[in-house]
């Protein structure tokens, strides 16, 4: 919490923190799934400013450049300019998102299994949020809705019923014998919200699921830190 001391705005350091509210304590004891990426930041980062603790200073990154992609996508020069990073610590930085991006390519046989939207926004956003343009990709499930390979690109421009061919959404699935696909696609303009388009191009996915007896578990939108289920929602599905 944000004090006031002399007139200047005061945040606590990390020491200074209840043990329970440290983020390398929180780490040791519940494990780094539980932590923000704030809070996973500030650890990468280690110490902050006189006037930051190092949590703040990875809140501000965060919101400053739209997230971890935003981070990812700005230069070391960039970072440099920030206050309280410095080439060390911006070199840093970039090697934890370098090392997370090659840990998956290095596991190509690991099933992530999706229980819920926020399975698909931490499977996909990184390198969704990156993008300038929509693309719509598709991920297939086996009966214990584990992805099976990479995510199928589809489709890239402003989603539209009459331009994207739903045929193309099923065909890997077919072809692979799938159980089950979630549809996932970003909005660059970093607002989640699905426009009437998205709905309209869900309930025509939805219906050829039915068809196929291929089930469409969800369409989740990705756009800066944040997700929407079209599902959760009850938008285009029955």
């Amino acid at each position: 919490m944000r004090e006031s001391r002399g007139g200047e705005a005061y945040s606590p350091t990390i020491k200074q923190l209840p043990a329970q509210e440290r983020p390398r304590e929180r780490l040791l004891g519940y494990g780094p799934g539980e932590l923000s990426a704030a809070e996973l930041l500030a650890i990468v980062l280690r110490t902050g400013t006189e006037s930051e603790n190092v949590t703040r200073l990875a809140e501000r990154l965060l919101a400053k450049y739209g997230g971890l992609a935003g981070l990812d996508r700005a230069s070391v020069a960039e970072l440099c300019r920030e206050r309280g990073i410095g080439e060390a610590k911006a070199a840093q930085l970039k090697a934890a998102l370098e090392l997370g991006r090659r840990l998956r390519q290095e596991l190509p046989d690991e099933k992530p299994q999706i229980r819920s939207p926020l399975d698909v926004k931490n499977l996909m956003l990184l390198e969704m949020a990156r993008l300038e343009q929509e693309h719509l990709r598709v991920l297939l499930l086996d009966a214990r809705n584990r992805v099976i390979g990479r995510p199928v690109e589809v489709y890239k421009g402003t989603l539209n019923s009459s331009q994207v061919r739903v045929a193309e959404i099923f065909r890997e699935a077919v072809r692979q014998n799938c159980a089950a696909l979630i549809v996932v696609h970003n909005h660059p303009s970093g607002d989640p919200t699905p426009s009437a388009e998205d709905v309209r191009v869900t309930e025509s996915i939805v219906q050829a699921g039915e068809l196929l007896d291929i089930e469409v578990l969800d369409h989740v939108v990705l756009a800066g830190q944040g997700h929407v289920s079209l599902k959760e929602r009850r938008l285009g599905f029955r």
